[in-house]
């Protein structure tokens, strides 16, 4: 993802339902939906630099999964809200009318 032309961001998970952004060299534009899954080294990263970034790109939903925390973090860009649930919920996103997660289906550890 290229926000200002100067810095690329590399999303764990990238959705992008628009396939004319999609080129032999990535994503022109924002995706609209990120997943990043925090590890002690993207911590900041994933938190402050990669949020502030994907929101001023045009992100619709940047979802924050963080292992050590238990906790999934749901920014929704679109009606600028903010929700956070555990490894126990079911998950829904905000793009797709119909789609969830179910984190107490996935393995952790």
């Amino acid at each position: 993802m290229n926000g200002d032309d100067t810095v690329y961001l590399e999303p764990d998970i990238s959705v992008i339902c628009d396939k004319n952004k999609l080129t032999e060299e990535g994503c022109k534009g924002a995706p609209d939906w990120i997943l990043e899954i925090v590890s002690p080294t993207s911590r900041q990263m994933d938190y402050n630099k990669k949020l502030f970034k994907y929101r001023s790109a045009g992100v619709r939903e940047y979802w924050i999964v963080d292992p050590m925390k238990l906790q999934i973090t749901v920014y929704n860009f679109e009606y600028d809200t903010f929700e956070e649930y555990s490894f126990s919920d079911k998950v829904k996103a905000g793009i797709y009318e119909y789609f969830e997660i179910d984190f107490a289906g996935i393995e952790h550890g």
